[in-house]
């Protein structure tokens, strides 16, 4: 993460022949991982001195995480990969080690939503990797603001799902600041913005006590989308149990933990961290369930050569106002990911516009695109422009599968 890497000279050796023993492939094996061994403390050495240096030059605290830097190394890391290891794996097993290396120069500090055992803990995990120190807030209006007090680095936050849709929180906290989820905030908007994405794909687990495992259970609890998101699986493998709601997957899963006749949907994070047997995997209704996550910080993120950027606009109450204010974009052949509408705060049946598309805003004709946008909006603010996602939704994470959920946390 940040400068706790660097890049690599492409040294591609020819592959060498393979061993045709199961002892001579273990003694190469025992032979690599010395050397990996070797070469990952030579790594963390350099992220200490990367440190050293920093502290000399006298720059800020969250300059040792540069977003748009491990952007870079884990795209090269996917294009320099040769297998058999598929490209999501070797993403993921480098933003741990770049974890680590720069938990040595700086650990952050991120805040997501809790309690621990939640989809949003292995979303902050997953983006951060377990060098990261989170903490665990009670609801989206508390990540930003620790995020804009300071009191945390980054903040990890839902912002879209691709069955339940916009998690309205995070887009009224981004548009709105405190005013817009909570009245007794103290973050104005622009004090927060968004420094990078990760989509996830949703794997439910249904999980059981070890000795509850091949009992018929009484009930069967997790949080109210979790269950919706099951409904059919249930009614076909445990059709007269009693299902019930509760606050978050984890309670569900603490529940669970404390009688042999309750059994819990929730993500194997839960289950790991509880004890918990897996019954039955991936229950889930949809293989296409994903949630988009954004990473929200204090301060702008440089381009990395490829990059998207959000915006919330207001554009003028008349005729054909959307189309104009599109066409910008659409002449400057920029790609145009996402638009959705929310209420606006300030006048009864206006609305605030949410658009992501390709491009960094320090591009030239990103610069030149909203320049032409202004006439025809009210107003007009950048949310953020980030490096675009580098893993896959469905790649694998820290817990052994796949994750995420909506705001069931």
């Amino acid at each position: 993460m940040g400068d706790a890497g660097g890049g690599w000279p492409d040294r591609r050796s020819p592959d060498q022949p393979l061993p045709n023993t199961l002892d001579e492939v273990r003694q190469q094996i025992d032979l690599l991982d010395s050397e990996l061994i070797a070469l990952i403390s030579k790594r963390a050495r350099l992220a200490e001195r990367v440190a050293q240096i920093k502290q000399l030059s006298n720059e800020p605290q969250t300059s040792f995480y540069r977003p748009e830097r491990e952007a870079q190394v884990l795209s090269r890391v996917r294009e320099r990969n040769p297998g058999p290891l598929s490209g999501d794996t070797m993403v993921w097993l480098f933003r741990e080690i770049m974890s680590a290396c720069l938990a040595l120069e700086q650990p952050l500090c991120v805040a997501c939503l809790g309690p621990s055992g939640t989809f949003s803990e292995q979303a902050a995990l997953r983006a951060f990797g377990h060098g990261a120190r989170l903490v665990l807030e009670p609801g989206i209006p508390e990540v930003f603001r620790a995020v804009a007090a300071g009191s945390v680095d980054f903040g990890v936050v839902p912002v879209e799902n691709s069955t339940e849709g916009s998690v309205s929180q995070t887009l009224d906290a981004l548009a709105f600041g405190a005013t817009g989820v909570a009245p007794s905030g103290a973050w104005a908007a622009g004090d927060v913005r968004i420094c990078g994405e990760l989509s996830l794909k949703i794997d439910q687990q249904l999980m059981a006590r070890q000795d509850a495992r091949d009992v018929l259970p009484r009930r069967i609890v997790s949080h109210a989308q979790s269950l919706a998101q099951c409904r059919e699986w249930l009614d076909v493998h445990y059709p007269g149990v009693e299902r019930i709601a509760v606050q978050s997957n984890s309670e569900a899963a603490r529940l669970a933990a404390g009688s042999p006749q309750i059994m819990a949907i929730g993500p194997t994070l839960a289950a790991e961290q509880l004890g918990l047997d897996i019954v039955a995997a991936n229950i889930q209704d949809s293989v296409f369930n994903t949630t988009r996550f954004v990473v929200i910080g204090r301060d702008a993120v440089p381009p990395s050569g490829a990059d998207k950027t959000s915006l919330v606009l207001s554009v003028n109450n008349e005729p054909g106002a959307l189309s104009r204010l599109l066409a910008p974009l659409a002449e400057a052949g920029i790609d145009v990911m996402r638009i959705e509408s929310r209420p606006a705060r300030e006048r009864a049946w206006e609305y605030v516009f949410f658009i992501d598309f390709e491009g960094h805003a320090d591009d030239e004709r990103i610069r030149a695109a909203l320049t032409n946008m202004q006439p025809f909006c009210s107003s007009l603010r950048v949310l953020g422009s980030y490096p675009r996602a580098v893993m896959s939704a469905s790649s694998p994470n820290a817990s052994g599968g796949s994750t995420t959920n909506r705001i069931m946390s």
